[in-house]
């Protein structure tokens, strides 16, 4: 019996796989033992599944930069021009544009209107008062330009009339806007090339009469302005004025003279700047020179850009 016994037994064991795996070493079937810390779940889905950590904070930035570049795509797309909106820096628009205003604008060739002066895209006020063509509260097309002659962020001002090279502009100018007697008197008359004639809303005189540009040539031209939203302009303004204000600090301390320097960093994308004429009291028929009249007779708003992209100033 104790025989038998110890054969069942030791048949039991050969016919158990617990010890046929032990006999064998332990490695037969059985699977390698994890790694620590080792997850068989794909990197994408424990970025996509994370709810705390770096991967959660890695997939918000990731969305939120995705977002902010479809959108600015979709403007690019519909706009045409980089960049598509413009922050509005002083109150040479007023009433129909205040500093700190972010404007929409798109390129010149599109979305043009029957009435615009030939293929430039632009009404001015002339033609537009003739068919009743109104933009922001006036005759004719409010336009973002940049006179390469001139320093400083382009400038948004409506676009007035147009003006041949050569051309005795005086009749046809509003005596209001000119303070002058006569095309001997009035800056930029005759006109010494082609363009337009522009004037901030809220300023006493022609851009061209006041020396913030000559005429306006069509090439300038970088946008059309289509639509006003209020308010949102002053967070590109904050983000201009940080800028302006390192640039300075850096240029002060490698030159006594290159404080003034700083001035046009305002003139980076997405700022334009809103001009200002002169006193009436100002010498209006001084010959025009390579740089802006002094800031505090044109200051100047922020818009590119993009604005731009592109840049653009109203000049108030």
């Amino acid at each position: 019996m104790e025989a038998s016994g110890a054969n069942g037994s030791a048949a039991g064991d050969e016919n158990d796989p617990s010890t046929a795996t032990r006999e064998s070493g332990g490695t037969g079937s059985q699977p390698p033992d994890p790694v620590p810390g080792r997850s068989d779940e794909s990197f994408a889905r424990r970025l996509w599944t994370a709810e705390s950590g770096p991967l959660f904070f890695l997939r918000e930035v990731a969305t939120s930069a995705g977002a902010v570049l479809l959108v600015g795509l979709l403007l690019f797309g519909v706009s045409g021009v980089w960049p598509p909106m413009v922050a509005v820096e002083s109150g040479s628009m007023e009433p129909h544009m205040h500093k700190g205003d972010l404007v929409f604008i798109t390129e010149p060739g599109r979305y043009t209107p029957d009435v615009a002066y030939g293929s430039t895209g632009v009404v001015t006020a002339e033609n537009g008062a003739e068919a009743g063509y109104r933009s922001f509260g006036g005759e004719g097309s409010v336009v973002v330009y940049d006179d390469p002659g001139q320093g400083g962020p382009p400038i948004i001002h409506r676009a007035q009339f147009y003006v041949e090279s050569g051309e005795n502009w005086y009749d046809r100018a509003d005596p209001e806007y000119v303070s002058a007697e006569s095309c001997r008197e009035l800056l930029n008359c005759p006109a010494p090339h082609a363009g337009f004639i522009t004037k901030g809303d809220a300023n006493g005189r022609y851009d061209q009469a006041s020396g913030i540009a000559s005429p306006v040539r069509s090439s300038w031209i970088t946008g059309i302005a289509r639509l006003r939203i209020p308010y949102l302009g002053w967070v590109r303004l904050g983000l201009a004025d940080v800028v302006q204000g390192r640039e300075s600090t850096v240029l002060a301390t490698s030159s006594r003279h290159a404080v003034g320097a700083g001035s046009n960093v305002t003139g980076t994308a997405g700022v334009v700047q809103a001009a200002l004429a002169p006193a009436d009291g100002a010498n209006a028929s001084a010959p025009v020179t390579a740089d802006r009249p002094a800031a505090s007779a044109s200051p100047r708003v922020s818009g590119g850009t993009g604005l731009a992209p592109g840049e653009a100033v109203a000049t108030g």
